[in-house]
Parts: structure tokens; sequence; C-alpha cells
């Protein structure tokens, strides 16, 4: 692949990552001119929420893609003892898409893991202060630390077109490293979503989420 062509796409992508990052204010001002924002947060969660869940279809179709592998290896090593290195990084490659892309529709659904002690025993505003300080002090800092790290090596293995380090591997390595810049946009994207939503709950402006069971109803 040309050089030049990946460099000018890199500058382009870094250009457009400087020129969208003042949409992460966005929250914040809507605290203070919720009325004026209102429907600007509402379009920007809608549209957000939207691609995460185009990103859990296909996080979803990298499930289907790995069970299906896990069974053509079971069968083809102990019926044929036959294996194979592609068949073998096909379910690595699925199973990092699965949770790279499926990362930022569990932020929007609230199925992450979260070890709360004292998050549970606050009101609905204070979680809601809660949720954007974790946001803007963890979620963003790391996201953006993270994707600016491997810039440089993701651009270098686009221009390799970089394969498996085995002869009999897949020749896409390069686009399996493309998923941690993915997961990182993808994750920065959901983040902004939910910080709009903190902020419009804080303003009045949205309803609290609806309690999913009995025990998250009492903070458990």
């Amino acid at each position: 692949m040309n050089a030049d062509l990946l460099s000018n796409y890199g500058t382009l992508l870094t250009w457009a990552g400087w020129l969208l990052s003042p949409l992460l204010a966005l929250p914040l001002l809507a605290l203070v001119f919720p009325r004026a924002l209102e429907k600007i947060c509402t379009a920007l969660i809608r549209v957000i929420d939207r691609v995460s869940s185009g990103a859990m279809a296909l996080a979803i179709l990298s499930i289907v893609i790995l069970t299906a592998a896990m069974l053509a290896i079971v069968f083809l090593r102990y019926v044929f003892g036959l294996s194979f290195t592609w068949l073998n990084e096909i379910v690595m490659y699925a199973f990092a898409a699965s949770f790279m892309l499926g990362a930022s529709a569990a932020l929007r659904d609230d199925a992450h893991v979260r070890v709360d002690i004292l998050r549970p025993r606050f009101g609905e505003n204070g979680r809601n202060w809660i949720e954007l300080c974790g946001l803007y002090l963890l979620l963003f800092p790391f996201a953006i630390r993270l994707l600016g790290l491997q810039e440089q090596g993701l651009m270098q293995s686009w221009k390799l077109l970089e394969g498996s380090r085995e002869s009999d591997g897949l020749p896409i390595f390069y686009l399996f490293k493309t998923l941690l810049p993915i997961f990182c946009i993808l994750m920065i994207a959901q983040g902004l979503s939910e910080a709009c939503k903190a902020s419009l709950r804080l303003t009045g402006r949205l309803a609290p989420p609806a309690p999913t069971s009995p025990e998250a109803s009492h903070g458990a």
C-alpha cells in the first residue's frame, strides 16, 4: 500500500480527532445551558447509541464465527488429527473482536462489571455526578492515551500489510491491530453519550433509567 497515501490518511484522522475533541465539552456545557443544548445532546445520544448497536451486531457475528471455528477445530483435531494455524487465528481474532466491538454497547447498557461501594448509597444526582467524574477522569484520558500510543505501530503495520508470523496463518494481522483504535473510538463516543445522559438527568431534561431488577432498585 502506498506509504504517502497512508500518511495522508493518518494526518486526516489526526486533524479530525482534534476538530471533534471539543464535543467532549458538550455534556459540561449542557449543565450550564441545558435548554439550549438539549436537542443537540439528544440527537448526539441517538446517533452514538445506534453506532454502538451496529458494533454490537458485529460482536455477535464474531461470536457466531468463534463458535463455528471452535467446533471445526475440535472436529478436525479429534476426528482427522488435523490442525490449521489459520483456523486457530480465526478463533483469536473473533474473540478479540467480540469484546472490543461489544464494549461500547455494554457501557450503554450498564453491563460492565462495577465494584461499587459508595455509589449505590448516593441518590440519583449523586450517581450522575459520579458517572461524569468517572468518564472524564478515567475513561476519556485512558482511551485517548491508548489511541495515541499505538498510532505509529498501526500505520507501519498497514504499510507492510502485516500478516501472521506463521507460514499458514492469516495475512490480516494489520486488521487485527486496527481493532484497538476502533475500540478506543467506540468507547470515547459511548462515553460522550453517557456523559450527555448524565448531564440531562442532572438538569431534569431526561428521566432516570428504570431499575432492571429488585436488587438494582434497592442499590444492591
